[in-house]
């Protein structure tokens, strides 16, 4: 299929300094937890991104110096990073694209855990992203010293082959933001008070940096524009884009090749990472769209954009001239090929779920919600578009349930050509639990879920789905297929069970009138009270989900948690703050540190989780968001025939997401394309060895590739 003519300039090139990007689609600094660290985790994946046509693809926030040593992040200290990251630089020009590398120092979340040595800051301020951090306050002399790690790491960057090299000064927690930001600049020398002085130390660092590397490689600026208002930034404190932020561009333009503007601060969790739930795409624009009025030099801006319509409507406007993304381009690395060539249907759209973000926060390898391939490049060998002919292909599958596991199951499994696969479901339309939970308020875009694995199935030979047919045993026994994989999902707990709740809760039964579950709810639209109580103890976002949707039907909610906050799990997909403040404001009571201890027909008993005191709130319906059960009784019952299903011809049973264990959709869907992509293994119910980048005694390359002795079997 052609390329739509309207994006034709989304592959003009464009000119950055010394250097030439082939197209205006620019992956920007995100973290994997692959760092310097795992040289082949970080090549695989960002070498992806360049084959998947990303003009420019960068490593996420490299730090500079030892003291200031955050997470995994990548490292620039010494020559063995230079050495790692070299191959990380050859996997992206290897595709023609541009390698970029984000150069930070400090920043409020640092603890130096490694090192042990406090960074320096512009002064002795703790920040409130993270009240344990340590700040020595930086004299002269210390000033000096961070500029020249800022050089000795460009000079590092540039000999590992990075072709643009931004100056991090953004999410207030690089230290030039920290100079730059009143609320953290309480100095009284000449780094302080005005705004001349406050930016003075981010002129002299870029000056610096383009004097030691300007004529090799291209030199930019990630600068946080905007703050942000209250109750989501810093107001006053800190910087507008109409005041300071503009001022800032026209005080560095000269220094600069580009600008890559983003809005927010970490403080503010989310606003510039912000969820679907709450923001659209683009929804930076009012902050970032005059800022090319101001600047010379070409602009980067992100909105977790997938549409290349409105891609090409930006560029057409004069927003920006680079359209910069990371959420997008971890649920597609291809988004851009498939523009170029006129792919559209096969976009695995970003839904805005942010568990990508979750992952990093938790401290885990970068993982998708859409895309099941990532971080997956070179430890299993995985790639998102090219999939292996099953050596067992002549075999027929049936995959019972079409919900998040069984729909990426079958598409993987057709797209390794197995004879025949056929999805079966119960219900008239694919989806599973998906079709109910993006129905729940700010969670619509969630159905490109199913969206996208709609279009694959249809377009596949070998692939049919049934929709209307509920399989029993002999069902399952008599299809005649050779291998089964039940994806039968899972369902909420009708008796309140849970971590917190090891044995059932004392008159927690869904079968009775006023009590629910969240498929009763939503699925059967169970009649509910006036005065409604939602139990939560899952901590992520069902519970407030449920107590938006019933609160906006006119019903006065409370919402009890045994956690103590709101969805703490929100604060890892950096939504806490606009969770917290929009639940209170629709009204609902907010109870936290609280176990349901029993329930009656019109109060529940509830008990301080620190003092043990009991308590009761009267309400007419009670809602329990606790934990899940798998729905497993097929899987069981067909497995319990071992004698018929050596009748019925089936070499293989088994059992993939929420079925074999409840989780997130994003866990769902890996084991559905696990099991897929390992069909033909021995024992496809267990994972295949991955390659396990750590250091080995006496190493040798090949010990680092799959199938070395040194990858184990995996029992």
């Amino acid at each position: 299929m052609a390329r739509d003519p309207r994006h034709d300039l989304l592959f003009e090139p464009i000119q950055l300094g010394p250097k030439v990007m082939p197209n205006r689609f620019w992956q920007t600094p995100h973290s994997i937890q692959a760092g310097s660290d795992y040289p082949g985790f970080q090549a695989g994946y960002r070498g992806m991104a360049a084959e998947g046509g990303w003009g420019a693809v960068f490593v996420e926030s490299t730090a500079i110096s030892v003291d200031a040593d955050p997470l995994t992040v990548v490292r620039l200290w010494d020559a063995g990073d230079v050495r790692n990251l070299a191959l990380t630089t050859q996997s992206i020009h290897a595709h023609g694209a541009l390698a970029g590398v984000e150069l930070q120092y400090g920043g409020a979340p640092i603890n130096s855990g490694e090192s042990r040595v406090p960074y320096l800051g512009p002064s002795q301020m703790v920040t409130d992203a993270n009240y344990l951090s340590a700040v020595a306050e930086m004299d002269l002399e210390d000033i000096v010293l961070v500029q020249q790690l800022y050089v000795s790491a460009a000079l590092r960057a540039r000999d590992a082959g990075f072709d643009l090299i931004t100056i991090f000064a953004g999410a207030a927690i690089s230290v030039i933001a920290k100079f730059l930001i009143p609320r953290y600049n309480h100095r009284s020398d000449q780094y302080a008070g005005s705004f001349e002085n406050r930016a003075r130390f981010a002129r002299e660092t870029v000056e610096a940096v383009r004097r030691a590397v300007g004529g090799d490689c291209a030199v930019g600026m990630r600068f946080q524009l905007d703050t942000l208002p209250t109750p989501y930034g810093f107001g006053e404190d800190g910087i507008s884009a109409a005041g300071d932020g503009h001022r800032f561009l026209t005080f560095m333009d000269d220094l600069v090749d580009y600008w890559d503007l983003n809005v927010g601060t970490l403080s503010g969790e989310g606003e510039d990472i912000a969820p679907s739930r709450t923001h659209p795409e683009n929804h930076q624009a009012p902050y970032v769209s005059h800022a090319k009025r101001i600047t010379t030099k070409p602009v980067v801006n992100v909105g977790r954009f997938t549409n290349p319509d409105t891609m090409a409507s930006i560029l057409t406007s004069g927003q920006c001239d680079i359209i910069g993304a990371a959420r997008p381009s971890i649920a597609d690395p291809f988004l851009p090929a498939k523009i170029r060539d006129g792919r559209l249907d096969e976009i695995r759209e970003c839904m805005g779920c942010n568990y990508c973000i979750s992952k990093f926060e938790f401290g885990s390898r970068v993982a998708c919600t859409q895309n099941a391939t990532t971080g997956e490049e070179f430890r299993r060998g995985w790639h998102p578009e090219r999939f292996t002919q099953a050596v067992n292909s002549d075999n027929s599958v049936l995959v019972v349930g079409a919900g998040p596991a069984g729909m990426e199951c079958a598409i993987v499994l057709g797209k390794r050509g197995m004879a025949d696969v056929h999805l079966v479901d119960a219900g008239k339309e694919i989806g599973g639990s998906v079709r109910w939970i993006s129905q729940l308020p700010g969670l619509n875009e969630w159905r490109r879920l199913i969206e996208y694995r709609s279009i694959q199935l249809d377009k596949l030979p070998n692939v049919e789905t049934i929709l209307g047919r509920r399989m029993s045993p002999t069902d399952v026994l008599e299809y005649g297929a050779s291998i089964v994989v039940v994806a039968t999902g899972s369902e909420w707990a009708a008796d309140g069970r849970s971590g917190a709740h090891m044995d059932a809760v004392p008159g927690a039964d869904a079968r009775l009138d006023h009590v629910a579950t969240p498929e009763q709810v939503m699925v059967e639209d169970k009649a509910l009270g006036h005065a409604v109580t939602v139990f939560d103890s899952e901590g992520y976002y069902m519970g407030y989900s449920l107590a938006e949707r019933i609160a906006r039907r006119g019903h006065d909610v409370t919402l009890v948690t045994s956690h103590s906050i709101l969805s703490p799990y929100s604060r890892l997909s950096a939504e806490s703050a606009r969770v917290n403040r929009e639940i209170r404001g629709l009204g609902i009571n907010v109870v936290i540190d609280h176990s349901l201890t029993s329930i009656e027909p019109t109060s529940i008993t509830v008990q301080d989780v620190w003092t043990d005191k009991m308590s009761q709130i009267r309400t007419d319906s009670t809602v329990l968001v606790t934990q899940r059960y798998s729905t497993d009784s097929l899987y069981r019952e067909v497995k319990s025939r071992p004698g018929s299903l050596v009748q019925a011809g089936i070499t293989g049973l088994y059992r993939i997401g929420d079925c074999f264990a409840p989780s997130f959709l994003a866990e769902a869907i890996y084991s559905g394309h696990r099991l897929a992509r390992e069909i033909d293994s021995p024992d496809p119910s267990r994972p295949l060895p991955y390659i396990r980048e750590r250091r080995l005694l006496d190493a040798a390359e090949d010990d680092y590739r799959l199938g070395s002795l040194t990858l184990g079997p995996v029992h």
